[in-house]
């Protein structure tokens, strides 16, 4: 077994992934010191565990017992800024978290998965865990977001999908017909036992930090599944959309149906928010969405209701925010191509907001990056509760540094 020593960066602690003959990767951590007046760690306890804890047999087996039993942490609700921002509670400091904080833009996080692929990242409990932790050391955000990946449930279902190195997720056979629809099956807690184990040992490694669970949203999913990889316009998914409307609206009722079951291990286990990504939302009309789209949306983000937070984010969608608010999500993530004040109205009462810093303003000079902090935050302040973010995941050529100063900008005011 050989072992590979990470530098975390100052202040950060050291980690470590030991290789066994497998191949297969496993974590520890050894977490510093926080900035005064931070609790989340206590030096020299381990950040992540390799020695993670069965699923529980109960939950495993779906029963309805697990549900009740998977507390969470006494009091986050009331105390977490991220979690009063999200419930349009106004804390006295803005929360900031960073979209994809966990991944590729640190140099610890590239060190551990140097040779291990992405969906073997996704499934094992100890990499989650620690992969989870790596943004938490470096940046103090107010969040840790799950470390995952939106087609880990249609691997865990039996779908043939490679996530390729440059291009994204590549799908052996497309789903374009009746037969493919059928080989999507419902998805079983048994299916991802490495999701509730993971949750588990971050809940206990986090402190007062709340943990974001995600899913990828029907209509993105199917995309990939239609398209059978990324694609730039979409024009098997509209073709089908437009096509045939029955198989269309059955291939999103079944991608509802494992998406609110991914989400549900997730909440079960004891994440304290959930964010739906619907990322390619934003090639489409906003008569489009309504109609093909947003009742599919719904019924996900309908099943987590007065359990926890629900985010709802898609890129390029300001054309579509009245129609997403009104999707059911307490909190909209905006993109960077819409004024946050501008977002809220279109958004209208009753949500908070999410965003919105353009992810290349990190690259600006420090008083042209505050600057537009700054008008981020006013903008954010007349919305109904803002959790401060980049309009889209952070870019892999981007100084971690610069984000733990964007946290301190934010927290500053």
């Amino acid at each position: 077994m050989s072992v590979v020593h990470i530098d975390a960066g100052p202040g950060s602690g050291s980690a470590s992934v030991q290789t066994a003959p497998s191949g297969v990767a496993v974590a520890s951590a050894r977490v510093a010191p926080s900035r005064d007046g931070d609790t989340l760690h206590r030096p020299g306890r381990p950040a992540a565990s390799t020695g993670l804890p069965p699923a529980d047999a109960a939950f495993r087996a779906g029963a309805a017992a697990a549900r009740s039993a998977a507390a969470r942490r006494p009091g986050l609700a009331t105390t977490a800024p991220f979690l009063r921002a999200c419930r349009r509670d106004q804390p006295e400091t803005t929360p900031v978290w960073f979209m994809r904080q966990a991944g590729r833009v640190l140099p610890e996080y590239r060190a551990l998965r140097a040779d291990v692929p992405m969906l073997d990242s996704c499934r094992d409990p100890a990499m989650i865990t620690e992969i989870t932790l790596q943004p938490v050391r470096r940046f103090r955000p107010d969040a840790a977001i799950f470390f995952s990946d939106i087609v880990v449930p249609l691997v865990a279902i039996g779908l043939n999908i490679d996530i390729v190195a440059g291009v994204g997720p590549v799908v052996a056979e497309p789903v374009r017909d009746a037969a493919g629809l059928a080989a999507l099956r419902a998805l079983e807690p048994d299916d991802v036992p490495y999701v509730t184990q993971a949750v588990r040992s971050l809940l206990g490694e986090l402190g007062g930090t709340p943990l974001i669970g995600f899913a990828g949203a029907p209509f993105t999913l199917a995309s990939y599944l239609v398209e059978g990889g990324p694609s730039r316009n979409h024009l098997r998914t509209k073709a089908m959309m437009y096509g045939e409307p029955k198989l269309w609206h059955d291939l999103l009722d079944r991608l509802a149906t494992i998406t609110t079951a991914f989400l549900r291990v997730q909440v079960d286990a004891g994440v304290d928010a959930v964010q739906l990504f619907d990322s390619w939302a934003g090639a489409l009309s906003e008569d489009d969405y309504r109609r093909y789209v947003a009742p599919h949306s719904a019924r996900v983000l309908d099943a987590f209701a007065e359990e926890v937070p629900r985010i709802h984010f898609g890129v390029n969608t300001g054309e579509l925010l009245t129609a997403m608010g009104q999707a059911g999500a307490d909190v909209v993530g905006v993109d960077w191509r819409v004024p946050l004040d501008e977002a809220a109205r279109r958004i209208g009462p009753g949500r908070a907001v999410q965003g919105n810093l353009d992810p290349a303003a990190v690259f600006a000079p420090e008083p042209v990056l505050a600057a537009k902090v700054g008008d981020v935050l006013a903008r954010g302040a007349k919305a109904e509760g803002h959790v401060f973010n980049l309009g889209h995941g952070v870019l892999p050529e981007t100084d971690p540094g610069v984000l733990a100063h964007i946290v301190d900008l934010v927290h500053a005011g």
